[in-house]
C-alpha cells in the first residue's frame, strides 16, 4: 500500500485524480490540500509516499513546497502548464501530467511509481542552491530524503562517486561526492582532514598524536586519521 496525498487549487482537478485512483486500490488518498502552504502542513504531518501536486497555487508554488519538507515523497506532477516540465524533471519527479490528461495517460504516471530511481536521485540541492551555507539539508534515507540538520552530522567519508554522512543518529548516503559537499559546508565548522574524510570541528572528543600524524576521536567514538597533506588544518585549532 502507498499512502497518497493530492494538492490542487482546482476541486475538478483533485476529483479527477481521486475518480481515476478508484482503479489503483493500493494507493490511498489520505488527504487533500487546495494550497501550497496547507499542502506543505498536509504532507509533513502524513508522511505520503506520493504526492500528485500543482505547480501554480495560492500561498506558494508547488516547487516552494518541496522545499519545506520534512521528506520528499514520490511526485507526479500535475498542472496546466507545459513550461514548468523541464524543472519538474530536474528535481526527478516520476512524471509531469499536462491538464488535461487521459486515463491512458494517467495509468502510465502511475506505472511508473515502481521505478525508484527519481527519489534515489534528488539531490539537497533543494536545500542546498544557496548562496548561504544550509542549515539544513536532504538526504537519502530507505526510498525517500528526510531532513538533517547540518550541526547533526559528525563527519563525511568518501564512498566511491558518492559520500556517507554520519549523524549522531544514523548514517545516510549523499550523491554528492565529497568534495562536492566541502565547497557546500561551511569551512569554520567542517574540516578536511584526509582526501576521504571531513570532521565536523565541533563534535571533536579528543586528539591523540600518531607518529607524524593525529588520529582524531569523534563525539560518538568514530577514529579519524589526518593524514599529511592536511596536518596544517588540523594544526590551526591546536592551541
Amino acid at each position: 500500500m502507498k499512502k497518497v496525498v493530492i494538492i490542487d487549487d482546482e476541486a475538478a482537478g483533485r476529483q479527477l485524480i481521486q475518480e481515476y485512483l478508484a482503479d489503483y486500490p493500493d494507493l490511498v488518498v489520505l488527504g487533500e490540500a487546495n494550497n501550497g502552504v496547507d499542502a506543505t502542513k498536509l504532507i509533513n504531518e502524513f508522511k505520503p509516499d506520493l504526492i500528485f501536486l500543482d505547480i501554480q497555487m495560492p500561498g506558494m508554488t508547488g516547487f516552494d513546497v518541496l522545499k519545506h519538507l520534512e521528506e520528499i515523497p514520490q511526485i507526479i506532477f500535475s498542472t496546466a502548464y507545459d513550461q514548468y516540465a523541464l524543472k519538474a524533471f530536474e528535481v526527478h519527479a516520476v512524471d509531469y501530467l499536462l491538464k488535461p490528461y487521459t486515463k491512458e495517460r494517467f495509468k502510465s504516471a502511475i506505472e511508473r511509481l515502481n521505478d525508484n530511481k527519481g527519489v534515489q536521485q534528488l539531490t539537497n540541492s533543494l536545500l542546498m542552491d544557496s548562496d548561504d551555507y544550509p542549515d539544513k539539508i536532504l538526504v537519502q534515507f530507505n526510498n525517500k530524503l528526510v531532513t538533517l540538520a547540518v550541526k547533526e552530522i559528525i563527519r563525511i567519508e568518501a564512498y566511491g562517486d558518492y559520500s556517507k554522512i554520519v549523524s549522531s543518529e544514523k548514517t545516510y548516503i549523499s550523491n554528492y561526492g565529497i568534495s562536492q559537499l566541502e565547497e557546500k559546508l561551511n569551512k569554520k565548522i567542517f574540516m578536511r582532514v584526509h582526501r576521504s574524510s571531513i570532521i565536523n570541528i565541533d563534535k571533536i572528543k579528543e586528539l591523540h598524536k600518531y607518529a607524524k600524524s593525529y588520529d582524531v576521536t569523534m563525539q560518538n567514538g568514530d577514529v579519524v586519521r589526518v593524514s599529511r597533506g592536511y596536518m596544517d588544518a588540523i594544526k590551526k585549532i591546536i592551541f
